[in-house]
């Protein structure tokens, strides 16, 4: 148990006018300090003579302040132990008006850039770690023992604690890990010269839209698509072009006729984000045909390619055409979120621009945590723990799915996909998915709504729930949470119609 102060600072009682009259400044200023709660019940105030030393003051004033407010029942005197705020102040309501409370966010005269980064922050604020939160891994399996002991002898090194600027593109022995790990397991085509480490897919993302655009310019991006990437296009001020998604996944034809002079698609080709199909290859080779014809480029966020349950994956769309498609690939989803690093494979001739925008950002990732990704990938941990956690994850998906499966009210419906570290449930047209998700949260069960990720509208209702940090059991009885919440809802929504 920690111990309570004996005496205090009192910061704020310096700020005193000394051509007014100083003892009403300061018998104020303390009863200020206690509604604040910078002073707090039973806490002890210095004494007369210190506070008077230390405020440049008579001793007198600081004795007529304290019997003042001691008479007021704000101190008590006790003999042998000093002068204390009160005690009976901690049950009782302060007899004076508390100082206003600050205006919310929302009512404040802000810039307009600093408004919408507002609204940025709320949309992209991670949930806390109970069922269903998106992206959390599995406790105790990353990072494992073999993470921290390499840690430790890596971090002990001289060179992996340089003390200067390294190379924004990254260290090169995790360039060549990483060159290496795509070759093997998505057919990308690179060579560690074109690998760029990012702290993650969203910084990629960013990058990637002030390499290869300009303000203003055209896009492409998913309807519906990731927050995180629509709230790139924003600051970036481009003119998005909202392309639907149907079962095949991004409908390139209709973003044709949208807008063909389009200089970038942003695709989330391998597991389409947040509905999880596949784009098939039929699409694949018809939008590298367009970026092709066009001059335009591609880029392919493939963000959790490792996480397949069933079948074989496509191969990355870079392997098809490198030299018009950017690639974006992460660790957070395999490993931890926290770690916070990912990476960008550029055609030959931008890596360069993108080690620029790097540099520009943060200058480069972390040095000892690329050492130890590096010495992780090299001595065959990494996909030794990405075999351990597909398995783990397709068990912990396939007990979500048959709770679900068994009690799922009608008209919901899982979306089929076999990948991931999620499943999206259909809900009836017309649930309020936001308000759910918002109810859910406050049980404990973190489900996050789709229809905001919508451009058209009217949009399509569901949730997206995430299972892979959490056990067998914590999964069904959030089932269990989940489902009564959504008939209690149904049932809300059908009594207001009836009585509408």
């Amino acid at each position: 148990m920690s111990k309570r102060r004996s005496t205090i600072e009192i910061p704020s009682l310096h700020a005193i006018d000394r051509t007014a009259n100083i003892g009403r400044q300061l018998a104020q200023a303390l009863r200020n300090a206690i509604a604040r709660g910078e002073l707090r019940p039973g806490e002890r105030l210095p004494s007369t003579r210190t506070l008077a030393a230390s405020l440049r003051i008579a001793r007198g004033t600081v004795v007529e302040v304290f019997d003042q407010l001691t008479a007021e029942g704000y101190l008590e005197a006790r003999v042998g132990a000093g002068t204390r705020i009160a005690a009976a102040l901690m049950d009782a309501a302060p007899a004076f008006a508390p100082p206003p409370a600050t205006p919310a966010a929302d009512s404040l005269d802000l810039p307009a850039p600093a408004a919408r980064l507002i609204s940025v922050a709320r949309a992209l604020a991670p949930h806390p770690p109970v069922p269903f939160a998106i992206a959390v891994p599995a406790s105790g399996i990353a990072p494992d023992d073999n993470w921290r002991r390499l840690g430790n002898r890596v971090r002990a090194s001289r060179e992996a604690a340089p003390s200067g600027y390294q190379d924004p593109m990254g260290l090169l022995e995790l360039r060549v890990a990483i060159a290496e790990h795509v070759r093997r397991a998505r057919a990308v085509h690179c060579e560690p010269e074109q690998v760029v480490v990012t702290s993650g897919t969203q910084q990629g993302l960013y990058m990637a839209g002030r390499v290869l655009l300009s303000r203003d310019d055209p896009v492409w991006a998913e309807d519906p698509a990731y927050p995180g990437l629509t709230a790139v296009l924003d600051d970036l001020g481009l003119r998005t072009h909202r392309v639907p998604v149907d079962a095949q996944g991004m409908n390139v034809e209709r973003g044709l006729e949208l807008c063909p002079q389009a200089r970038v698609a942003f695709v989330t080709a391998s597991h389409q984000y947040p509905i999880g199909m596949p784009l098939s290859m039929a699409r694949r080779n018809a939008l590298i045909a367009w970026a092709d014809q066009a001059r335009a480029w591609i880029v392919e966020d493939d963000y959790d390619s490792e996480l397949r349950y069933a079948g074989h994956p496509f191969p990355s769309m870079q392997g098809l055409c490198p030299s018009r498609v950017v690639y974006l690939g992460t660790f957070s989803k395999v490993l931890f979120p926290s770690l916070r690093l990912g990476y960008v494979i550029a055609p030959p001739q931008l890596a360069e621009a993108f080690a620029g925008a790097r540099a520009i950002l943060d200058r480069h990732s972390p040095t000892s945590e690329q050492h130890v990704l590096a010495a992780y990938m090299k001595e065959g941990y990494f996909e030794a723990h990405i075999r351990r956690i597909r398995g783990l994850y397709a068990e912990r998906r396939a007990i979500l799915l048959s709770a679900l499966e068994q009690t799922l009210p009608e008209g919901c419906r899982i979306q089929p996909s076999d990948q991931g570290m999620h499943i999206l449930l259909w809900l009836p047209e017309g649930t309020d998915d936001v308000h759910l998700a918002s109810r859910a949260l406050s049980v404990g069960i973190a489900v996050r709504a789709i229809s905001p990720m919508y451009a058209a509208q009217p949009a399509r209702p569901g949730l997206m729930l995430g299972f892979g940090g959490f056990l067998p059991e914590q999964l069904k009885t959030a089932v269990g949470e989940l489902v009564a919440l959504l008939r209690r809802q149904m049932h809300d929504g059908k009594a207001a119609s009836k009585g509408g």
